[in-house]
C-alpha cells in the first residue's frame, strides 16, 4: 500500500526557500527537490516544484498515477506533448541520482535505509534588473544538517558534515560544477525568459498593496499596533516601524512574506508601544507598485452617530405626522358634510316655496330650477 506525504507540507517546505524576491525589476526561477522515506515506506518518494517569481509554474510526485511531470501555472500551457515528455524522463532519472546519493550519505553515517530520512535540493537562476546577466544558485541538504553549496564562481563547493564532504570529493573528481555553472548560465536563463513571456500577463504586473494598522490591548497596560499589507505582487515588500521619525527596533515582530492563495501576498509587522503613545508611531511600506513610499498611523475611530435614537425619532415624528394628517382630513371632511347637508335643506325650502309657480316662470328666473322641478314633480305624490 502506497503512503502520500500532505503536498502542502512539501509546497510549504518549497515556499520557505523560493519565496525571496530579488532587486526590483529582477526575475528568477527556481526548482526544489525532496527525495524522502521514512519506515513503511516500501519506496521512496520524491517530489518536485518549481518556481517563477514566487509563482508554482511545475510539479512532480513519483506517487502520482502515472508520474508525470505538468503544468500547474496560473497561465495557459503553451508547450508541446513532447516537451512535457522529455521534462518528466529528465525528471525520473534525477530522482534515481538522489537515492543513489542517498544511499551513499546513509552509508557514510551508517544508517538504516527504513529510517526518516531527506535529501533536498535547490536550485536556480536569476535574471538580473536591467540586464541579462544572471546569478545562480544550487545547494544540497541532506537530514537537514550537512550541506553542500556552489560557490559564487560556479566552480568550487562549500560543504558541511561528513556525508557532504564525501558528495564534494565526488563531485570534484566528475567536474560536476562546471555541467551545473554551464546550465546556471544558460539553460536556466533560456526557460526562465521562455516562461516570463508566457506569463508574462501575471508575471509582469504589479498590485498595489492594501496597507491598514489596527491596534490591540494586551496585558499590563500594553498596545499592540500592526501594519498589514494585503493584496500585493510582486511579493517583494518592506514594512518598518518609527518612533517620533526614528527606526523601531525593539518590541517588533515581523512576519516573513505569505502567498494568499489567489496570485498576490501578505505581509504584517507588529509592534508594541505604551498606552497613550501610538500617535508617535508610524507604518512605513516600501512597494514597486506604490509611486512612493506610504506613511500610516494608527487612526483613533470617529464617534459613531446613535442609530436607534435617530430611527425611533423618525418613527415618532412620522406618526405623529400622520396622525395630524388624518386628523385635519377628518375636519375638513366632517365640515364638508355639514355644508352639503345645509345647501340640500336650503334647496328643498326653495323648491317648496316656489312650488306653486309654473316651471317655465321658475326658469327665467332660475335657469336650473327647472330640473330641480322635474326631479320634484316625479317625487311628488299624486292626489
Amino acid at each position: 500500500m502506497k503512503t502520500f506525504v500532505p503536498e502542502a507540507l512539501l509546497l510549504l517546505l518549497a515556499a520557505t526557500l523560493a519565496l525571496t524576491r530579488h532587486p526590483e525589476g529582477s526575475h528568477s526561477m527556481y526548482y526544489f527537490q525532496t527525495l524522502l522515506t521514512w519506515p513503511g515506506l516500501m519506496e521512496t518518494q520524491f517530489v518536485m516544484v518549481a518556481f517563477v517569481d514566487d509563482m508554482r509554474f511545475e510539479r512532480f510526485n513519483s506517487r502520482a498515477q502515472p508520474p508525470r511531470r505538468e503544468h500547474c501555472a496560473l497561465w495557459v500551457d503553451q508547450q508541446r506533448p513532447e516537451y512535457w515528455d522529455g521534462r518528466t524522463q529528465l525528471t525520473l532519472e534525477q530522482s534515481q541520482m538522489f537515492r543513489e546519493t542517498l544511499k551513499e550519505m546513509l552509508h557514510v553515517y551508517q544508517l538504516s535505509e527504513t529510517g526518516y530520512h531527506t535529501i533536498q535540493n535547490l536550485y536556480g537562476c536569476d535574471l538580473l534588473s536591467g540586464s541579462y546577466s544572471s546569478h545562480g544558485q544550487y545547494e544540497l541538504t541532506f537530514n537537514g544538517h550537512d550541506y553542500i553549496v556552489l560557490n559564487e564562481d560556479l566552480r568550487t563547493w562549500t560543504s558541511k558534515g561528513k556525508a557532504a564532504e564525501m558528495l564534494r570529493r565526488k563531485w570534484e573528481e566528475s567536474d560536476f560544477a562546471q555541467a551545473v555553472k554551464t546550465y546556471l548560465e544558460k539553460e536556466c536563463l533560456k526557460l526562465l525568459l521562455t516562461q516570463l513571456d508566457y506569463g508574462k500577463e501575471i508575471l509582469l504586473r504589479t498590485d498595489i498593496p492594501q496597507v491598514h494598522v489596527t491596534r490591540k490591548i494586551i496585558a499590563n497596560g500594553k498596545i499592540t499596533l500592526r501594519c498589514l499589507a494585503l493584496n500585493f505582487y510582486p511579493a517583494e515588500i518592506t514594512l518598518t516601524w518609527q518612533r517620533d521619525g526614528s527606526n523601531q527596533t525593539l518590541d517588533i515582530e515581523l512576519v516573513d512574506t505569505r502567498p494568499a492563495g489567489d496570485g498576490t501576498f501578505q505581509k504584517w509587522a507588529a509592534v508594541v508601544v505604551p498606552s497613550g503613545e501610538e500617535q508617535r508611531y508610524t507604518c512605513h511600506v516600501h512597494h514597486e507598485g506604490l509611486p512612493e513610499p506610504l506613511t500610516l498611523r494608527w487612526e483613533p475611530p470617529q464617534p459613531s452617530v446613535p442609530i436607534m435614537p435617530i430611527v425611533t425619532g423618525l418613527v415618532l415624528g412620522a406618526v405623529l405626522m400622520g396622525a395630524a394628517v388624518t386628523f385635519l382630513m377628518w375636519k375638513r371632511r366632517s365640515k364638508g358634510k355639514r355644508r352639503a347637508g345645509s345647501g340640500f335643506m336650503s334647496l328643498w325650502v326653495y323648491l317648496a316655496q316656489a312650488e306653486s309657480v309654473p316651471c317655465h316662470m321658475r326658469a327665467k328666473f332660475h335657469p336650473h330650477s327647472c330640473s330641480f322641478c322635474f326631479v320634484l314633480m316625479l317625487t311628488r305624490t299624486p292626489v
